[in-house]
């Protein structure tokens, strides 16, 4: 890309030069073409490829679910494979359906407390990279915008994007006064286009919501607006100003960090400059090397530096993946793309240490109340079922001490926790969890040593002693905590036993009993009345098709037979769960 914008340096010879790249602009357009790729778009015909591809996704999880529908039987094992078709399918066709549908499913990849492991490894691999579109529309988009010519904005302009995503495109360029600059620039129609699909999701939502499976212990409406949130103001690129700025501020104490500037004389909201400030990516591993630069340093650096966004900043870029993150080469990070970013109180900030603690310390108390203090678990009149699976979680899976644990797999436990249970991950919750896990592949990658957490365990305790480091006391510290927590349970109990008391006149506390025994017997006297009905019904139908087949009416008999024979397959099948219930009574 270098070589190619060194051909522009001014204006004059630009239009006789730009031919040859126009050429390669349009061919790598051409790789794939996609209906929503154009500026112009039906509502009809986006209606149709949306609810088609709903219609078709219901159909094959109510496929999935019958196990007539797998040759040689139901295992597990082919339950696996299919889900994995399943999702493979549903990554790509988000992929075809579009920007919409792409940051969708990005947005859902973070939320496994909702989907299958196997949806959310998908969606995480969401490539947003689709072909570019034009530089005619990107010149008009900047025109109209900055209401100035590309010649008087910009001494050079290089008609081929450095990169091209769902969203937008960026090109490189210059500024009259030398400074070497990227301009942002939004895919043409995309708002006309979000305005369609987000209409058409809303009527999806409300048919998911009223759902008597899918909707039951889900917030489709809340996830909905969660998303519109999140998609419009990524789409906002004045936003994105406003987020960069911020971030470059908080940062600004720190050489070891640096954040592109704003050039706001250029920005609009579907235009934005920001200063060039070129790197080696992240994960190139040999360029950093031959760079001279230190892998060990940069991955505690990444480390240090999202920590210092979320547990001291409270404001924090929601994408950090490998192509946000680059190394100057003076061994500095740079991030780029403040699209998406998130912002978390000091009580929030508190409350997901205490989560992170209680993993480590296979405390499921504290983890319930922390994930109920952070809005992440609704509470319910019996929260026994949903402590005991925690616990069951963290006595079974987390067996090394606290800095030795990787921070995958505690949002991965935490997440098999959570699917099936009433927990309700905000936004928040799963940017933090999800960018944790992506910092600690990155820096596993520069350092197959580097441990996540023995970085964050500083932050963590100066958090957690309320932003005073812990001295050479903190054992009788600790103790001293400890026993003003036991000495506040004990005046409390009196309280609490009242409390309970009270919900038991008030018959807000049931006592249930089952009999397992019971249950098992009662269903088999139920499988025995239906069985019998089954076997009255294969002896009428059958007697009729001999009736029918005797008096010479062959095709109604024929048709009589086949239900008989229908029915007698059901009865055998019934028969066959019976004899189960035998062997379990």
């Amino acid at each position: 890309m270098s070589a190619v914008s060194q051909d522009y340096v001014n204006f004059t010879p630009y239009k006789e030069r730009q031919l040859p790249n126009q050429r390669l602009l349009k061919k790598a357009n051409n790789d794939k073409s996609y209906r929503w790729n154009q500026e112009n778009y039906s509502r009809q015909r986006r209606f149709i490829d949306i609810w088609a591809f709903v219609l078709t996704l219901m159909f094959r999880l109510w496929l999935d679910k019958k196990a007539w529908s797998y040759p040689g039987g139901v295992t597990d094992a082919k339950k696996a494979v299919r889900r994995k078709a399943l999702a493979i399918w549903i990554r790509d066709t988000f992929l075809d359906l579009g920007p919409t549908f792409i940051k969708v499913g990005q947005l859902f990849s973070t939320r496994a407390d909702l989907f299958p492991s196997e949806y959310v490894d998908e969606l995480a691999k969401l490539q947003d990279r689709v072909p570019a579109f034009s530089y005619e529309q990107a010149e008009a988009m900047i025109e109209k915008d900055l209401d100035k010519s590309i010649a008087e904005l910009f001494r050079s302009f290089d008609p081929i994007p450095l990169a091209a995503a769902s969203l937008g495109q960026v090109h490189k360029a210059q500024l009259h006064s030398g400074e070497e600059v990227v301009v942002k620039v939004q895919r043409p129609g995309l708002r006309k286009l979000f305005t369609i699909d987000l209409q058409i999701l809303k009527g999806i939502t409300r048919y998911f919501q009223n759902h008597p499976d899918w909707g039951r212990g889900r917030d489709w409406n809340g996830i909905y607006e969660e998303c519109c949130r999140i998609l419009w103001e990524e789409i906002d690129y004045l936003n994105e100003g406003r987020n960069a700025d911020t971030f470059r501020r908080n940062f600004r104490p720190y050489a070891w960090v640096k954040v592109p500037r704003v050039y706001w004389k250029y920005a609009s909201p579907r235009v934005l400059t920001l200063e060039y400030v070129p790197g080696i990516k992240i994960s190139h591993y040999e360029a950093l090397e031959a760079a001279g630069l230190d892998r060990k340093i940069l991955a505690r650096l990444g480390a240090k530096a999202y920590l210092q966004q979320l547990l001291n900043d409270g404001f924090f870029h929601a994408d950090p993946h490998p192509g946000n993150l680059a190394v100057s080469p003076e061994g500095a990070l740079i991030f780029y793309d403040f699209g998406m970013m998130g912002r978390i109180k000091t009580n929030v900030r508190e409350q997901l240490m205490e989560t992170l603690f209680g993993i480590a310390q296979k405390d499921g108390e504290r983890v319930v109340n922390s994930l109920v203090a952070l809005g992440a678990l609704s509470p319910v009149e019996d929260m026994g079922p949903v402590r005991r699976s925690i616990q069951y979680m963290l006595d079974y899976f987390m067996d090394k001490p606290f800095e030795e644990q990787s921070i995958t797999a505690i949002s991965d436990d935490l997440y098999e926790i959570a699917y099936g249970q009433p927990f309700r991950f905000p936004a928040t919750f799963t940017f933090v969890m999800r960018a944790f896990s992506t910092l600690e592949g990155v820096g596993k990658g520069l350092d197959p040593e580097f441990n996540f957490m023995e970085v964050a365990q500083p932050f963590a305790l100066q958090i957690m002693t309320n932003g005073n480091t812990p001295d050479t006391n903190s054992f009788f510290n600790e103790l001293g905590r400890q026993a003003a927590q036991m000495s506040n349970t004990a005046l409390g109990l009196p309280r609490r036993i009242e409390d309970t008391i009270d919900k038991l006149e008030r018959g807000d506390v049931r006592l249930r009993v089952r009999s397992i025994e019971s249950d098992r017997l009662l269903r088999r006297i139920s499988s025995l009345q239906l069985g019998t009905n089954y076997a009255l019904l294969v002896g009428a139908f059958t007697l009729s098709a001999t009736i029918l087949f005797v008096n010479d009416k062959i095709r109604l008999a024929a048709v009589v037979a086949v239900i008989a024979a229908i029915l007698a397959f059901v009865l055998i099948r019934l028969l066959n769960k019976l004899d189960k219930f035998d062997r379990m009574l």
